[in-house]
């Protein structure tokens, strides 16, 4: 099934957009069901909608399902479980005295896709599409600094305290995460890439469901209890999520992970426009300039040749 060039463009723009709105609904149920209950919510509520997606798909193209291999699996696998580990690490880091630094590291996951998408893909960028993975990735920074002061003395001088380290580490989860996807559906060379997405998709929420839902039914069974009685909020939580990352699936069978990684850091801006009108909060300078930065990344990994 062949399809324009460019296609990963409005594709990933569209994932941006989605992942936003589902942003801004699991916040409001992190207040009752807290952030892994928000976290499962995500996947769980997701995976009816990854279903039917992979079914119309299916239908839409005339293809036939194809059997998933060890390799599929494996790569599934990893981009599942490398997401949960990420979210938890994440979730470590700002529970550290200094967790705004493990929080700027995280932010690194972008370059690390390019590190990890070239070594277990062979993904090639340009000196272009590096310059402006450099240039959003520093943009990023500005946006999660660890001083407001002295942003870069702070990164340089903690970059081996365990904030640091934990948020490191969730940023090589979170890529990956974005690896082990692109992996999958690569997997299923065979496959039209609207089904290869999709079924990774399917079968990664699954996994995801199933390993987070059973360990929260083992440790905190409140949790998989409350996040079933939230149903109403969390259908639209779940729906925005599957089709955020059936956006970021589709994007990856097409374009390299870094690119579609740097590309959705437009996400940043869908989420400031609804921070000022619904939570009303405001940009400060530094936070203008980090989106300058990025804004100018974006562009940069668009043309990119």
């Amino acid at each position: 099934m062949d399809h324009p060039a460019w296609l990963w463009i409005p594709v990933t723009l569209w994932a941006a957009f989605a992942q936003t709105l589902r942003n801004a609904a699991q916040r409001g149920l992190t207040a009752s069901l807290g952030t892994l209950g928000a976290t499962l919510v995500r996947f769980l509520y997701g995976l009816p909608f990854a279903i039917a997606w992979l079914w119309l798909v299916s239908a839409w193209t005339g293809a036939a399902l194809p059997a998933p291999g060890v390799a599929f699996l494996a790569w599934t696998a990893l981009g599942a479980l490398s997401q949960i580990a990420a979210t938890a690490l994440l979730l470590a880091a700002m529970q550290e005295r200094n967790f705004a630094l493990g929080v700027a590291y995280s932010k690194t996951e972008v370059i690390q896709v390019a590190l990890f998408g070239f070594v277990a893909l062979g993904d090639r960028l340009g000196p272009a599409a590096l310059a402006a993975i450099g240039c959003a990735s520093a943009g990023v920074l500005l946006l999660a600094p660890a001083d407001r002061e002295r942003p870069l003395r702070a990164l340089l001088a903690g970059w081996t305290g365990r904030p640091a380290l934990l948020g490191l580490a969730s940023g090589a989860g979170f890529a990956l995460a974005a690896v082990g996807f692109r992996g999958a559906t690569l997997a299923l060379g065979g496959a039209p890439y609207l089904v290869a997405a999709a079924l990774t998709l399917a079968v990664g929420l699954a996994l995801q469901t199933a390993t987070l839902g059973g360990w929260l039914m083992g440790r905190q069974p409140e949790v998989v209890l409350g996040a079933l009685r939230e149903w109403r909020p969390s259908l639209f939580a779940g729906f925005m999520g599957a089709a955020a990352s059936a956006g970021w699936f589709t994007a990856f069978a097409i374009q390299t992970a870094a690119s579609v990684r740097t590309l959705g850091l437009v996400e940043l801006f869908f989420a400031g426009i609804v921070s000022l009108k619904l939570f009303r909060e405001r940009l400060t300078r530094m936070e203008l300039a980090g989106m300058a930065l990025i804004a100018l990344g974006i562009a940069g990994i668009t043309f990119a040749r």
